[in-house]
């Protein structure tokens, strides 16, 4: 395996499966069982997951309420998401530890970063939910600060495309991929991979983020192995 520990990047709307709201239980199985593939090679595992097939915090400053709330609210769904990632890999025979960045000690442990890595060296998946525990800040920036606490060596994040192009694939079709792109260029190109807070925590740590397409069976564990699948982003 090219990488030891990772921190894996999903979005909640990748959990819709086809669907327009909520969890895909077929979607869920899948990702379940890629992840316990590599799980079973020695690879450990956090993982870091979004809330838009519920809530976002954006619909709640569209419909007037407060952004502050609406951001908490968001931070709820993703809980919903990792608690139901949870199931599925236990399922599938994975010992899983939900730690949330909120205080709900019913459901899920405090974060606390050195159980965490504890958690990872005894070969267990660690899901951070409830993003950073603050307004105004994405799951994606929750991911690139959990991957940098932990020391990752790297963040995939898994999307329904096989990397980044130069214009939107979906609606493009002239779009060409890279395979290798520095964080200077994708700024420049003003190519869209995380928000700005996320991007900056990644290359001021040197942290190299791979783009990659999470729905084709396989991939994950292609990834990890250093195969070309999807876009490398790194200093």
């Amino acid at each position: 395996m090219k990488y030891k520990r990772i921190l894996l990047k999903l979005s909640g709307e990748s959990l819709m499966g086809d669907k327009n709201f909520g969890i895909d239980n077929r979607r869920l199985a899948l990702y379940a069982e890629q992840i316990k593939e590599i799980h079973d090679k020695g690879v450990e595992i956090a993982i870091v997951i979004g809330g838009g097939n519920i809530f976002r915090g954006v619909q709640a400053e569209e419909g007037g309420m407060d952004r502050t709330h609406g951001d908490y609210m968001g931070m709820l769904a993703t809980m919903i998401n990792s608690m139901a990632l949870q199931a599925a890999l236990e399922s599938a025979g994975v010992q899983t530890r939900l730690q949330s960045a909120i205080e709900m000690k019913e459901i899920a442990e405090p974060f606390v970063r050195r159980r965490a890595v504890r958690h990872l060296e005894k070969g267990r998946v660690v899901i951070f939910g409830a993003g950073t525990g603050n307004p105004y800040f994405t799951t994606d920036s929750a991911a690139s600060l959990r991957a940098i606490e932990i020391e990752a060596e790297v963040i995939l994040k898994g999307t329904r495309v096989d990397g980044i192009y130069t214009a939107d694939p979906e609606k493009d079709a002239n779009a060409t991929k890279f395979d290798l792109i520095s964080f200077d260029d994708v700024y420049s190109k003003g190519l869209k991979v995380m928000d700005m807070t996320a991007f900056t925590l990644c290359k001021e740590n040197e942290l190299p983020i791979i783009v990659f397409d999470m729905d084709t069976p396989g991939n994950l564990l292609k990834v990890v192995q250093g195969d070309q699948v999807g876009t490398i982003v790194r200093n």
